[in-house]
Parts: structure tokens; C-alpha cells; sequence
């Protein structure tokens, strides 16, 4: 059975100027990637570096009635937003998507007390990641138009480090040149209100994915992610994060993970095939028969623009899971109509 080395804790992933690669399950002090000793063969001055670099964080939220997500993407030549509120009963898809040209915040650059405030026409977001308190908070506040209602979204993300183990990579791209990420499913509570109603998430019956990343990623970007949250038969909570990017030693190295009640699996590098497209069903597998699952998507979703200086392809439909995960006990994991959502990304910027 497949088994990933889980290293000792490292304040940052970068040390005397060079890249550390691995897993580790505590997240780092600090993840400024600057501190790379000539990331690129030629020396560049740093604006030009720092502008390499690719951050982003999303929010995945699910209960019984609706499924949330919500990506913050710095482009740093553009940022972008993009928030989903689907319920399940009506299949109503609640949608808001907003880019705005050049840089005008950083995500923070660690995750023990930091936090984000960005306010546009008709949007304001904060994050504050608070792990020294073992939370994550998110607020959204994005006003109504013609044909969607006003959303306000508080999130509190239980980072309780008693009961869940996050997964936080450093992956290689080139020599010196890696990304980083946290993820970590958790019980979530907070509010939603649209369209004049307000529900409460009870954190025993809503699960959230949080996941942070950033990265020299290739001028020519493309990634597949799927993510999945639930409750199996038992009452247990599941999560997994699922891709196929373009790190190199995937074996060892990757960003796949499963958990059962907060416990961690890693789990080896994945194939995803889409054979009728994005709408139709996906295949996730693994050589290792660890992972087998497919992904049929429900409510289509697709962004893509086309300029002189940058193309961007962004599909997310959401749907459900079916088919099984093996965790690091040797349990096979029952994935059925698990709700979640799958991400095909091609960036060229």
C-alpha cells in the first residue's frame, strides 16, 4: 500500500535559499517563496519573480441542503472572484464571478495570524487565518443585481488541533521553483443569507474544505482538482482533495490526501479523464488501488477569456462522487453521491 514520508516540521519551505520538498502536516511560519536563491536560470529583479508567483484560496462548504464554494485568485497581472451557492432540492445555482485588473492585495503568507480585506463595487471579502486560535474565518458580502440576490456568508473553519490533521505540501516544479499548499476538512459554522433567507451551519452536520496555495507555476498553467466532502454510513466525517498538475515526482510528492474525522491518509499521484468533456462523467484513478472513483457533474459552470497578454479556461461544474478511497488502515472507504466539485484550469499568464 502506497505510504508517504511525513517530515518534521520546517518554520518556512525555503531554507538557505533553496526549496524543501515534501508532506508535512503542520503548516509553515512563513511561505514567502522570494526567499528562493534564483528561481530562474537568469538573474531577474524582484518585481519580475514576485509576479511569477500564482496564490490563491478556497472555501468549500457542504450541509445537507446546499453546497458553497468561494475561490480568491491573485493572478498578480489580475485577481479574480468566484463564488458558487447551489441548493441541492431546487437545484438553483446561486453564481458570482468578478475580476479585477492588476494587484491590489496579497494573500497573507502564513496561516497562524494573518488576514486579507479587499472591497470592490459590490463585493468585500476578509479572511483572517488564525491557526494560533485553530481557525480559519471568511466573510463575503456581495451585493444584488438584476438576476441574483445579495449573499453574506460568514465562515468560521474549527482547525482544532486535537481533531484535524492538515496536509501541507511543497511540490517541484523546476529546480528551485515549487508551490506550496495547505489543506485541511473541517467542521464549519457560521451564517448564510440570500434572497431574505438565513440559514445556520451547524458544524456537526457541515463540513469544510480549506485550501491555500502558492506557486512559481509554469507560464503555461494546467490543473485538474476534484473535491469531495460528506458523512459515510457510520456518521464518520469525509473529505478528499484530489489533482494532476504539472509537479514533477508526483510518487512522492503530491498533493492527494483523504480524511476520516480529521485523521490524514496521503495518497499517491491520480490519473483524471474527462472521455466526453468537463459536462460529462470523470474518472479518477491511481495505480496503486488506493483510489477509484468517478465524478458526475450536475450544474455545469464555465469561465474563459482570451487576450493578447493572457488566456483563461476555468470549468467547475459541481456533482457527486461514487466509488471508493483506501485509507491508511487498509479500510476501504464507501464514496456514494458524495457532493463536491471538479476544477479544470488552463491559465496562460
Amino acid at each position: 500500500m502506497y505510504v508517504r514520508e511525513i517530515r518534521e516540521p520546517r518554520a518556512s519551505p525555503v531554507e538557505n535559499g533553496i526549496p524543501l520538498y515534501g508532506t508535512w502536516t503542520q503548516a509553515f511560519e512563513n511561505t514567502d517563496l522570494l526567499g528562493i536563491n534564483r528561481p530562474y536560470k537568469w538573474p531577474l529583479p524582484g518585481w519580475i519573480t514576485d509576479g511569477r508567483i500564482k496564490e490563491w484560496e478556497t472555501f468549500a462548504v457542504q450541509e445537507e441542503h446546499f453546497f458553497l464554494y468561494a475561490v480568491l485568485f491573485n493572478a498578480k497581472y489580475y485577481r479574480s472572484a468566484q463564488v458558487f451557492l447551489y441548493e441541492k432540492e431546487t437545484k438553483n445555482l446561486v453564481r458570482f464571478v468578478k475580476f479585477l485588473p492588476f494587484t491590489g492585495w496579497q494573500l497573507p503568507r502564513n496561516l497562524a495570524n494573518a488576514s486579507i480585506e479587499s472591497r470592490s463595487y459590490g463585493f468585500f471579502f476578509r479572511i483572517h487565518g488564525w491557526l494560533d486560535a485553530n481557525s480559519v474565518q471568511v466573510d463575503l458580502n456581495i451585493k444584488a443585481a438584476k438576476k441574483r440576490p445579495a449573499l453574506t456568508v460568514q465562515l468560521t473553519y474549527d482547525m482544532d488541533r486535537e481533531t484535524v490533521i492538515p496536509m501541507v505540501v511543497s511540490l517541484p516544479f523546476a529546480e528551485r521553483r515549487c508551490l506550496c499548499a495547505y489543506k485541511a476538512v473541517t467542521p464549519v459554522r457560521g451564517d448564510i443569507v440570500f434572497g431574505g433567507r438565513h440559514v445556520s451551519l451547524d458544524p456537526a452536520k457541515t463540513t469544510g474544505v480549506f485550501q491555500d496555495f502558492k506557486g512559481f507555476y509554469p507560464y503555461r498553467m494546467a490543473s485538474v482538482w476534484c473535491t469531495g466532502t460528506g458523512f459515510d454510513s457510520a456518521g464518520r466525517r469525509i473529505g478528499f482533495s484530489l489533482a494532476e498538475n504539472q509537479a514533477r515526482e508526483t510518487f512522492k510528492n503530491n498533493e492527494n490526501a483523504l480524511w476520516v474525522d480529521g485523521k490524514l491518509t496521503p495518497l499517491p499521484p491520480v490519473r483524471i479523464t474527462m472521455p466526453g468533456g468537463t459536462e460529462s462523467g470523470w474518472v479518477i484513478q491511481d495505480m496503486e488501488g488506493m483510489v477509484d472513483m468517478t465524478f458526475t457533474p450536475e450544474k455545469p459552470a464555465k469561465i474563459a477569456t482570451n487576450l493578447i497578454i493572457t488566456r483563461f479556461s476555468y470549468d467547475t461544474p459541481l456533482g457527486y462522487f461514487n466509488g471508493m478511497l483506501l485509507n491508511s488502515k487498509g479500510e476501504q472507504i464507501s464514496i456514494r453521491n458524495m457532493w463536491g466539485i471538479g476544477e479544470k484550469l488552463s491559465i496562460r499568464v
